[in-house]
């Protein structure tokens, strides 16, 4: 049951993590597993290889310039969020295969739920966050923004990797502030953009 716990953990905090940055936690966990911190087991085994981190290396390269861009921010917002929902589902359900022995229907029925719906509030609080930051300065704060959305997407793998129950306090903080943060969208008045 402990096992099953801390993989639960584990998975909520890559979700969480890939509501910030949809490339940066598979590209981290995939380095964990080629320096053989992460056992490769199930799906994982995806990730395994200085190929596929090199490949997730050039699309976190991508993700995190594109996010530099003002008002670009915000139209990639369009494809990041259902991606962000589906690489959450994809981590946790990966990870929940390779730590424990639910069924199959189980374990992706968690990922979707849970993996996705963590993933889905993170990136709904920073599509939010990045809303705010363009209303109110116009989007040149989106940069700031987005930097300390990538920061935070290490740290929250980083921790979910090496404390996973830790990590788990800290997604369901993460997902209060989202939640704060889309209720403050709400009562912002809205900027025209023509």
């Amino acid at each position: 049951m402990a096992s099953v716990i801390v993989a639960i953990s584990l998975g909520l905090g890559l979700a969480a993590a890939s509501g910030f940055r949809v490339f940066l936690p598979p590209m981290i966990l995939s380095g964990a597993i080629n320096i053989g911190i992460v056992n490769p087991a199930g799906e994982l085994a995806l990730l395994d290889g200085w190929g596929a981190f090199f490949v997730l290396f050039a699309a976190v390269v991508l993700e995190i310039g594109s996010y530099l861009i003002p008002w670009l921010d915000n139209l990639l917002d369009v494809i990041a969020t259902p991606a962000a929902m589906l690489a959450g589902i994809g981590m946790m359900g990966s990870v929940l295969g390779a730590e424990t022995d639910l069924d199959p229907i189980v374990r992706w029925t968690v990922a979707a739920i849970g993996g996705g719906g963590v993933s889905g509030a993170v990136q709904a609080g920073t599509v939010a966050t990045r809303a705010v930051s363009t209303g109110t300065t116009g989007g040149l704060a989106n940069p700031i923004v987005s930097i300390v959305e990538a920061i935070m997407a290490v740290f929250v793998t980083l921790l979910a990797l090496l404390a996973p129950l830790l990590g788990l306090v800290l997604v369901i903080v993460g997902v209060v502030y989202a939640g704060k943060m889309i209720v403050r969208r709400k009562t912002i008045p809205q900027v025209a953009i023509s």
